[in-house]
């Protein structure tokens, strides 16, 4: 792997690596997520009426944007889903912390979206693993945004039936 040399190249590395998080020694997906909870954090507490909306909507335009990049990464990394990649951990969680019709409660939120989003991606559940088979970029993020909708609903569950859990 060569470092990247065009401007593209790195505008795609940064990218992939969510600014270099992913260039972590270990846990890269996790540090990856926390660029997500960063980026949730800066939408709830600077406009949170605003909060659903932002959320989603980066996360839609982070997916359009992980599939030149996810093909650029697997050929950069040579492999698939390669683990500096983590543009897609953040698109997922950003899924994961925005709750329809709840407004921006802060850290429980943020917390509770991160452990249940990193779970969910490390676990898979259906069909998030079947996901992985789809080629390039968008295998490589749609099985996260899975996830992410998984960790929603999680989510939106004990906002409703236990929402002690989530300090309310």
């Amino acid at each position: 792997m060569n470092p990247p040399s065009s401007l593209r190249d790195r505008v795609y590395a940064a990218l992939a690596t969510w600014f270099g998080l992913g260039l972590a020694p270990i846990a890269p997906g996790t540090f990856g997520t926390l660029g997500g909870v960063a980026l949730a954090a800066l939408y709830g507490w600077t406009w949170p009426g605003y909060f659903l909306w932002l959320c989603w909507g980066t996360a839609a335009l982070l997916t359009w944007v992980a599939r030149p990049v996810g093909d650029w990464a697997e050929g950069h990394y040579g492999r698939k889903d390669p683990g500096a990649f983590v543009l897609d951990e953040v698109a997922g969680y950003l899924v994961a912390v925005a709750l329809p019709g709840v407004a921006f409660f802060g850290w429980p939120q943020l917390l509770a979206a991160f452990l249940l989003f990193r779970l969910t991606d490390i676990v898979k559940p259906w069909p998030a693993r079947s996901m992985e088979k789809v080629p390039g970029g968008m295998g490589i993020v749609l099985d996260d945004l899975v996830a992410g909708v998984w960790a929603l609903a999680i989510m939106g569950l004990l906002h409703r039936f236990l929402p002690q859990v989530l300090g309310l």
